[in-house]
């Protein structure tokens, strides 16, 4: 049997590969952290690697 190695919070969120917000590179398994919303600037998202989520203290847009 197949085991996952994600924690009981991640599974079923959406992850991929993409930019990393913070260590400003590609990398597979980014999560949304930050969605700012667009009011009177620009607004965006910010993405982050496991990596960097855990080195951070990053805690995804979707756990909170």
């Amino acid at each position: 049997m197949d085991e996952s190695t994600q924690t009981e919070s991640e599974q079923g969120t959406p992850t991929g590969y993409g930019f990393c917000s913070w260590h400003q590179r590609f990398a597979a398994g980014v999560r949304l952290i930050n969605h700012i919303e667009q009011g009177s600037g620009p607004g965006g998202v910010q993405y982050a690697c496991q990596p960097c989520r855990i080195q951070y203290n990053l805690v995804p847009f979707a756990d909170r």
